[in-house]
């Protein structure tokens, strides 16, 4: 089913999370930086945001996470997407595509 412009507006974080961790495990804080510096700062998630959206894509089963050792040493929760997750992002990327467009199509090209 494909989510409602609602739905999309408030399962941001979920899928760019889900964005974020596609290509490889990682752990909170680098889901963060990727997420600020690949929107070049226009997404910023604050922690009391990204845990709360971690666990519920836990729940979901779309990601999973496993302890681990950061580059620096320290332990942390590396999160992976699943094959739920990777179907769950591709269905969520297709509706925000063309959710953006009819925006788009309004705002930059005018109503008639």
């Amino acid at each position: 089913m494909t989510p409602s412009p609602n739905e999309l507006l408030h399962g941001t974080l979920d899928v760019l999370i889900m964005k974020a961790i596609a290509d490889a495990p990682r752990h909170g804080y680098e889901i963060v930086r990727y997420l600020g510096t690949s929107t070049a700062g226009a997404v910023q998630v604050e922690d009391g945001s990204l845990y709360p959206a971690l666990y519920r894509l836990e729940k979901k089963g779309h990601i999973k996470g496993e302890w681990g050792v950061t580059d620096g040493g320290r332990r942390a929760r590396f999160y992976k997407l699943t094959a739920s997750g990777r179907g769950a992002l591709t269905k969520q990327t297709d509706a925000w595509a063309k959710f953006a467009q009819g925006v788009s199509k309004l705002l930059l090209g005018g109503a008639r």
